[in-house]
């Protein structure tokens, strides 16, 4: 397995990828999405521990999604257990896989921790408990300042663990190696991601936008409300099934996996 430095034109590739990929198998990809989101809120429902266990099967669901987009890129359709792939490769990637879900729950908390320096963990509860704030808390200095900080910190975070489950997974790298090569490789190749992230961006903001223009010229006020969820939910899964062309074309491996 070696590093593979790719030009910034790449972002916009995988972005175009994931979707054209999403397009192939809507149904079977949006409801292994809604699987994963089903996944994480249910495990959060468990007192004092749900938050930080959903935390923790965050990479290896993640995982699962990029090992379905492989299985509709390779003309296979995609079983719902294969969401659960990290946790079937064996002892020691079951190992590593939990490995990598204990420090990014960490790493998450930690950041959320920070937060909370700032605005008394208002955002942090939020976040991670959920419930309704009122608009006067939400538009106070103190918790804006507290979600641009969470936001700021987060980047790096990622770019730890965006790679590291599909390194343990298909190439079998211990679980502190996958993070250091995730990092060289979304470091090595900054200008691909940054062109990644600024067109998901401006997918996700185009599209509140056309709908909620929508909504405004049709007069239906409620509109906004019932059509915005389900097509952010659908545009999120298009974006989980980029991110295994971004794995893919960072790293150049004679071993075909499996």
């Amino acid at each position: 397995m070696k590093l593979h430095v790719v030009p910034a034109r790449t972002g916009a590739l995988w972005v175009r990828q994931g979707i054209r990929t999403f397009w192939k198998q809507p149904i079977a990809l949006s409801g292994l999405f809604f699987m994963f989101m089903a996944l994480m809120s249910v495990s959060s429902l468990v007192p004092v521990i749900g938050s930080f266990f959903a935390l923790m099967l965050l990479p290896a669901a993640s995982l699962g999604l990029m090992a379905a987009t492989r299985e509709v890129d390779l003309g296979k359709f995609p079983m719902p257990m294969i969401l659960a792939s990290g946790f079937r490769a064996g002892k020691e990637r079951k190992r590593d896989m939990l490995v990598l879900g204990l420090l990014y729950a960490l790493g998450f908390i930690g950041v959320m921790g920070l937060s909370m320096l700032v605005d008394g963990g208002d955002f942090a509860k939020l976040y991670l408990v959920g419930g309704a704030l009122d608009k006067e808390t939400l538009m106070t200095p103190e918790f804006q300042n507290a979600m641009w900080l969470s936001m700021l910190l987060y980047l790096p975070l990622s770019a730890v663990f965006w790679h590291a489950p599909a390194l343990v997974h298909w190439h079998g790298v211990p679980a502190i190696k996958s993070l250091f090569f995730s990092t060289v490789a979304c470091l090595s190749n900054w200008r691909a991601f940054l062109v990644f992230g600024l067109l998901w961006s401006f997918i996700f903001l185009l599209t509140a936008l056309v709908i909620t223009l929508i909504s405004s010229f049709t007069g239906d006020s409620e509109f906004a409300s019932l059509a915005l969820l389900p097509v952010m939910l659908m545009l999120a899964a298009m974006f989980f099934c980029s991110t295994y062309y971004s794995f893919r074309d960072s790293f150049v491996s004679d071993v075909i996996y499996a």
